[in-house]
C-alpha cells in the first residue's frame, strides 16, 4: 500500500471512530422503518445519517445549498439510503417528491436550517424562509401524512445572554440575534402542533457542534476557520477579548442525541452540550498546540448579537434520553484536525 492510501485510512479512522462509539453504544436497541432527515446532507445530517443507516432505511432530503454530495456519496451507495434534491421551503415539491416514498415512516428529523449568524443577518428574508417557512412545509407534511415523531435542530440561541450558568432548559428564552429567534418561533410551532394534532417532537437545543465536514467558506465555524487559516499558513480572527466562552460538542455525539430523541416518547426540549465551557482564546491555543504551530491571531471588534458566555446543563438530556458526550475536546479536536489536514492538503496540491 503506497503513502497515500495509507495516510487516507489513518485519517478516516479518526474521522469515523466517533461515530463507531457511539454505534456500539446502542447494544440491542433495534428501529424499524423508514427515517426522513431534512439537511441531511450538510455537516450534523451526514454525521446523523451515517448512524441512523445501521438501523433505518434513510431518506436524505437537501437542497446542497450548504450541505454536499460528497458528505453522503459512500452513504448513497447503500441500498436503504436515498438521497431527495429539494427545497424544505417550497410547499409543492415537497409533497411531490416525497409523497412517492412514503412507506412506513418512523419520523422526521429535521436539521435544514440557516444557522449562521452572520449569514442570517445578512439575508434575514431568506433565513425566515428556510428556518421558519421550511419547519412549517415539515409539519404539514406530517400532518398530512400521519407522521407523528419528530426531531427538531433548535439552538443554544434561544436562550441569549445566560441569566446563570450551567444554562437549564427552564433559563428564559431573550435571543439576542435573529437565528436565535427563528429557533425560538419554530420551537413554538411544534408546541401547537403538537397540542392541536398530536405531532410529538423532541427539540435538540445544540450548543456548539464541530467536528470533520463543517461547512466551509466565510460562514464557516470558529473551530473549521481556526484550523484551515493554520493550515494554509494564514491569519485567524479572533473577535473581541476572545475571553467569552462556548460549550463544544463533536458531531457524532449530537448524532447519537437526534437518534436517540427519534425513539424516546418524551416531548419538550433538551440541552445537547457538554457541560464544559471554554474560552475563544483557550480554544485557539488547544488548536495551535495540536498543529504544533501559533500564529499571533487578528482581533476585530464583538459579532453583533454574540453572547458573553455559554456552558450548557445536560442532566435532562441524561435521565431523558439516557444519553451523555462520549468524545471529549482534545480528542474531538484531534480527529476535526486531521479529517483538515487531508482535506487542505489535497487543495493545496492541486494547485500548486
Amino acid at each position: 500500500m503506497n503513502y497515500s492510501k495509507k495516510l487516507l485510512l489513518f485519517n478516516l479512522n479518526f474521522v469515523f471512530r466517533g461515530a463507531l462509539a457511539v454505534i456500539r453504544g446502542f447494544g440491542d436497541y433495534m428501529g424499524s422503518g423508514t427515517v426522513i432527515v431534512t439537511g441531511g446532507a450538510g455537516f450534523i445530517g451526514s454525521a446523523t445519517c451515517e448512524l441512523l443507516r445501521e438501523i433505518y432505511d434513510v431518506i436524505i432530503v437537501d437542497n446542497l445549498y450548504s450541505g454536499s454530495i460528497d458528505n453522503i456519496k459512500h452513504l448513497l451507495r447503500l441500498d436503504n439510503v436515498k438521497f431527495v434534491k429539494m427545497d424544505v421551503t417550497d410547499h409543492d415539491e415537497f409533497l411531490r417528491k416525497l409523497k412517492p416514498l412514503i412507506k412506513d415512516v418512523s419520523g422526521i428529523i429535521h436539521l435544514a436550517s440557516i444557522v449562521n449568524i452572520d449569514e442570517v443577518n445578512a439575508n434575514p428574508r431568506r433565513a425566515l424562509e428556510v428556518n421558519v417557512l421550511g419547519t412549517i412545509n415539515v409539519l404539514e407534511f406530517m400532518r398530512r401524512f400521519d407522521i407523528n415523531r419528530v426531531v427538531y435542530a433548535s439552538s443554544v440561541a434561544v436562550y441569549g445572554e445566560p441569566e446563570y450558568l450551567p444554562i437549564d432548559e427552564n433559563h428564559p428564552l431573550k435571543p439576542r440575534n435573529l437565528y436565535g429567534l427563528t429557533k425560538l418561533m419554530c420551537e413554538q410551532l411544534l408546541w401547537r402542533y403538537y397540542e392541536d394534532y398530536g405531532i410529538k417532537f423532541i427539540a435538540l437545543r445544540y450548543f456548539n457542534v464541530y467536528g470533520p465536514r463543517m461547512r466551509p467558506g466565510q460562514y464557516g465555524s470558529v473551530i473549521y476557520k481556526f484550523i484551515v487559516s493554520l493550515l494554509k499558513g494564514e491569519t485567524p480572527i479572533i473577535y473581541g477579548d476572545g475571553n467569552q466562552t462556548r460549550d463544544f460538542i463533536y458531531v457524532y455525539d449530537v448524532a447519537e442525541a437526534n437518534m436517540k430523541a427519534l425513539n424516546s416518547d418524551y416531548v419538550g426540549v433538551l440541552n445537547i452540550g457538554t457541560g464544559r465551557e471554554v474560552s475563544i482564546n483557550e480554544l485557539y491555543d488547544i488548536i495551535c498546540k495540536l498543529l504544533g504551530r501559533y500564529v499571533k491571531p487578528k482581533r476585530e471588534p464583538p459579532r453583533i448579537g454574540d453572547v458573553r458566555r455559554s456552558r450548557a446543563n445536560i442532566e435532562k438530556a441524561k435521565e431523558v434520553l439516557k444519553w451523555e458526550p462520549k468524545v471529549n475536546l482534545l480528542t474531538g479536536l484531534r480527529c476535526t484536525i486531521n479529517f483538515y489536514e487531508r482535506i487542505v492538503s489535497k487543495k493545496l496540491n492541486t494547485y500548486s
